[in-house]
């Protein structure tokens, strides 16, 4: 590579941290401005982008493309929940490796329409890709949209838990437990503790495990829509 040359689209996204499904990394994506043309090789797919002001970062001493850039140049071969994942986590509050304006912004520049409606569905709170993806899947099934992250918090002011997904009128919570815990003991106890301070508070929890959403997400949708109609939702 030139020194010039960065890395971008989804090789880009990778780098900067971003969720990846599988097959994102198959190639790599390095471009360069024109006039230079990248480096090609097996593997290599190179792009030779028009003239623009530069926008590339180094991070870990790699020359990459910014990371709003980066996602819209990467919509071009993600689908759409690969496209909102990766976007949730650029724009995660603790995080904040971009902003939903800047996303809008570079999709706009580059005339890419069809991101403007999924930007419409990006969200700061979510702090996990199953989270997002139960997200979108709980929303497309009909549900209403859940808060996200929000703190539950005790009568005497203390924090007893910072809910993943949340329908504070119904008092309902919805937590995806990928049980990456399920053999620490510690953990395990921190999260009963949890659990009875969020029963405490009169509110049911959800707890969707990795079998209630593959192969089929219909039974935890289910799982949600049977609590939200026990608090009294209504279609």
């Amino acid at each position: 590579m030139h020194e010039s040359d960065f890395f971008s689209h989804s090789t880009a996204l990778i780098l900067h941290g971003a969720p990846t499904p599988d097959a994102w990394d198959e190639v790599i994506h390095v471009s360069a401005i024109r006039p230079r043309n990248p480096a090609r090789t097996k593997t290599v797919v190179s792009h030779r982008l028009a003239t623009r002001e530069p926008a590339s970062q180094r991070v870990a001493g790699l020359r990459l493309e910014a990371p709003d850039r980066a996602w819209v140049q990467a919509s071009a071969h993600l689908c759409d929940v690969e496209l909102i994942v990766a976007a949730d986590f650029l724009v995660a509050r603790r995080r904040r490796l971009a902003t939903i304006d800047q996303l809008r912004a570079e999709a706009s520049r580059a005339r890419c329409a069809r991101l403007q409606p999924l930007l419409d569905r990006v969200r700061e709170g979510s702090e996990s890709p199953r989270e997002t993806k139960l997200r979108l899947e709980l929303t497309d099934a009909g549900l209403p949209e859940p808060e996200l992250a929000l703190e539950l918090i005790r009568p005497d002011g203390g924090l007893a838990a910072r809910l993943d997904l949340a329908y504070p009128a119904y008092r309902v919570a919805v937590e995806y437990d990928g049980r990456q815990h399920a053999e620490d003991v510690y953990q395990f106890a921190r999260d009963a503790d949890r659990w009875r301070d969020i029963a405490e508070l009169d509110w049911q929890l959800v707890r969707i495990l990795h079998h209630h959403v593959t192969p089929d997400p219909s039974v935890a949708i289910d799982l949600v829509r049977r609590a939200l109609a026990r608090a009294g939702w209504r279609p």
